[in-house]
């Protein structure tokens, strides 16, 4: 497995291409903006993207999802509570594209011959998950290097963020964190030095 991070859009989301380098295969997490840029990427590196995955559904994390699903024909998967509902500053409405899925806690999906955990981490948005792929876990924007993901917008929830962190924290040895903004970091870098997550496992 290999991962390609491509930051787009004006709030830098980071978009992630998981790749199965033994096919070519990939799964595209959270394209905010920027499809050709993303789409150059896979071309140029003659890959073929079988799946999306979403941590939310807020626009700067959904904004390409169509451009893309429409290029490649690719599974589009998003928690069933940020479906459908507007979440966030822009009062945008994502609604998945024919033939999208929803997952929630606890399943485990395969796409591109990887296998993706999911973790319901709801706080930020209601419908807010965490994916583990071996030892990756992309956390969008639930839990950052050094800080965590704002509860003041529409849907948002500061006890269930809380909880969330210390659901990830509470996982078992450690893993590279890939999250929905700014540098990626690893689980037991913030267990240790993150005021939220000490917060959370202490208090919650």
């Amino acid at each position: 497995m290999n991962i390609k991070t491509i930051p787009v859009g004006q709030l830098e989301t980071n978009c992630y291409v998981v790749i199965n380098e033994e096919t070519l295969e990939c799964v595209v997490i959270d394209p905010g903006d920027e499809s050709n840029t993303i789409m150059d990427y896979i071309e140029s590196n003659k890959l073929k993207c079988r799946a999306i995955m979403l941590t939310h559904g807020h626009f700067d994390h959904v904004g390409a999802v169509g451009e893309i699903a429409a290029e490649t024909g690719c599974t589009v998967y998003i928690n069933e509570r940020d479906e459908g509902y507007r979440v966030g500053m822009s009062g945008m409405l994502f609604k998945l594209p024919e033939g999208g899925k929803t997952y929630d806690d606890g399943d485990v999906i395969t796409e591109a011959g990887l296998t993706f955990r999911v973790l319901a981490t709801p706080g930020h948005t209601p419908g807010g998950v965490s994916l583990i792929c071996e030892n990756a876990l992309f956390t969008g924007d639930t839990l950052f290097r050094g800080s965590c993901g704002r509860t003041d917008l529409p849907g948002g929830d500061m006890n269930a963020e809380m909880a969330s962190l210390k659901k990830l924290c509470a996982l078992s040895g450690d893993y590279e964190v890939y999250p929905g903004h700014m540098d990626s970091s690893t689980l037991e870098r913030e267990r240790r030095f993150n005021h939220y997550c000490r917060e959370a496992m202490q208090n919650y």
